[in-house]
């Protein structure tokens, strides 16, 4: 397994991490949610995006209470190592609203 602070991460000030979640075949941006350094570290052995709840203050694996799993494909990072870019096959939908994208509004 790769050695995740080789990389140098930066997190912020409350450790977390941005991550963008982006469909592998049509490039379709599904979600950002936020990581720390363990949820990356469980992401990457799982292959299941596994992120950080702010509100909850726990982890949670997308898909474990509603069934839409998103599977890691590519995992990559930015120039300046603070964010990061999930590519997934995702298994229904990725908001929690039931829409395929969070970004599903335009202004």
């Amino acid at each position: 397994m790769i050695n995740l602070k080789s990389i140098g991460f930066k997190y912020d000030k409350n450790g977390l991490i941005p991550a963008i979640i982006q469909d592998y075949k049509t490039n379709e941006v599904l979600m950002l949610a936020y990581m720390n350094a363990e949820s990356l570290k469980r992401t990457i052995k799982l292959k299941k995006t596994c992120f950080w709840s702010r509100s909850r203050r726990e982890y949670w694996v997308k898909g474990e209470t509603s069934g839409h799993y998103q599977f890691v494909k590519d995992l990559s990072y930015d120039c300046d190592a603070d964010a990061i870019l999930i590519k997934v096959r995702q298994v229904g939908a990725a908001c929690h609203t039931g829409n395929r994208s969070c970004f599903y509004r335009s202004v």
